[in-house]
């Protein structure tokens, strides 16, 4: 029995998509109808569905689908959430790590749906700065912890790629609310995103 994998598409979106990327690949001197080339216009429609899909989502219903009354009330991090995604300017992907950290105000989250909303806003055409603005209001205004913070580090194939080509450069973005904003509590999670506990 051949192999089939199935994945659900839209079939007129990825029609479209395919139609396009065909044309653009002929447009850059490739022949199209090429055996290592001819299924590739629908295969990139498909990953640009997948890679993009965090628009179909809503992360603070994926925050309020698991929010619980706790009366904890000290930090809670989750760290090194890998995140993948697309810069807006290129179409290039850019990737590296999340790190959230949230002090409740009588309601805790599941730890899973912060690496959720993580890849809801990283699955759209995004800048680092955005990413990390996206998350940290998405936590802030629907948790409503005392405070909220978040630090990406990441990777862009833009500048590794392309343009200044420097392949071992980093982009570190942050924004802190609430308790985080005093520099004490800012430090401490900072100290503890970056030690090993093991």
């Amino acid at each position: 029995m051949p192999y089939k994998k199935f994945e659900e598409y839209n079939l007129q979106v990825t029609d479209d998509i395919k139609d396009k990327f065909r044309a653009i690949i002929s447009d850059l001197g490739e022949d199209t109808s090429r055996e290592g080339i001819i299924k590739t216009p629908e295969r990139a429609a498909k990953a640009m569905q997948f890679l993009t899909q965090g628009y179909e989502l809503d992360a603070a219903e994926i925050l309020k689908s698991a929010m619980f009354k706790e009366d904890y009330d000290d930090m809670v991090i989750v760290k090194d959430i890998e995140l993948y995604s697309l810069c807006e300017h290129h179409m290039l992907p850019f990737f590296g790590k999340a790190h959230i950290a949230y002090i409740p105000n009588g309601h805790i989250v599941g730890l899973s749906k912060l690496p959720r909303i993580v890849d809801v806003f990283a699955r759209r055409l995004q800048v680092q700065e955005r990413l990390t603005h996206d998350i940290l209001e998405c936590i802030n205004n629907t948790l409503k912890p005392k405070g909220v913070a978040v630090v990406i580090e990441a990777s862009h194939m833009c500048m590794m790629m392309r343009g200044v080509q420097k392949q071992n450069s980093t982009t570190t973005t942050s924004g802190f609310r609430g308790q985080f904003e005093k520099i004490e509590t800012r430090s401490e999670f900072l100290k503890l995103i970056s030690s090993s506990l093991s």
